[in-house]
């Protein structure tokens, strides 16, 4: 392995276990705003931090992360319990949510973007493995918790996962070095993120049309 080769790995390996970190504290914030107990914390943290990879570890079929290495298991464990003594030291937990989700969004589609890449998928497949990894931790999170679903508001969140994992693919393909792909694909996908949540930004949704009377010219008859 080369010097840059092994020097990237390192990074994805690093924005790895920082994105589970994030996302852990994201799942243990929305169990202090439902006033569960510590088992609670530690349940939404785990699931949040490590369920999105697991997912995408299952469709590469390759072995799943943190059964190969516990560590991240162990950092949403620590995570979520440190929450559970401090959440209330944040003032507004909800709108920091958004953005602490934000940042663990633009995180986990890159690693996993840059994984499914490494394992020789297409582009397409890789953008894909990029958006399960980012979206499914969070919808396991919104559905344990009794949260609107991440896919079910209109909120721009897959559309950002999308744009920084086709950044990641576009920079890769360009011969751009891994860590400049890599800050690329976090600031296009967190800074998408980031203007939605601060301008209320969202992409125009389907609205219902009446149907044909019958006798309106063009009916099929």
């Amino acid at each position: 392995m080369s010097d840059v080769t092994a020097q990237a790995a390192d990074i994805l390996r690093v924005l790895d276990l920082a994105s589970v970190v994030v996302f852990a504290i994201t799942g243990a914030l929305v169990a202090s705003r439902k006033q569960m107990d510590i088992v609670g914390f530690l349940w939404l943290g785990v699931i949040t931090g490590v369920g999105g990879g697991t997912l995408r570890d299952l469709l590469l079929d390759v072995p799943v992360f943190w059964v190969v290495d516990p560590t991240p298991l162990a950092l949403c464990l620590c995570a979520a319990g440190l929450v559970h003594f401090s959440a209330h030291l944040v003032a507004s937990r909800y709108r920091f949510l958004l953005y602490l989700d934000a940042f663990g969004m633009a995180l986990v589609t890159t690693v996993g973007t840059a994984k499914a890449l490494d394992m020789g998928t297409g582009a397409l497949v890789a953008m894909g493995m990029g958006v399960v990894t980012a979206a499914v931790g969070g919808i396991l999170r919104d559905i344990l918790g009794q949260e609107p679903s991440i896919l079910l508001r209109r909120d721009i969140y897959v559309t950002a996962a999308v744009l920084g994992s086709g950044t990641y693919v576009l920079a890769d393909a360009a011969g751009a070095p891994g860590g400049c792909s890599t800050v690329l694909a976090v600031c296009a996908g967190f800074g998408l993120r980031a203007c939605a949540i601060r301008f209320d930004l969202f992409l125009p949704i389907f609205r219902p049309r009446p149907g044909r009377m019958p006798g309106h010219r063009g009916e099929v008859r």
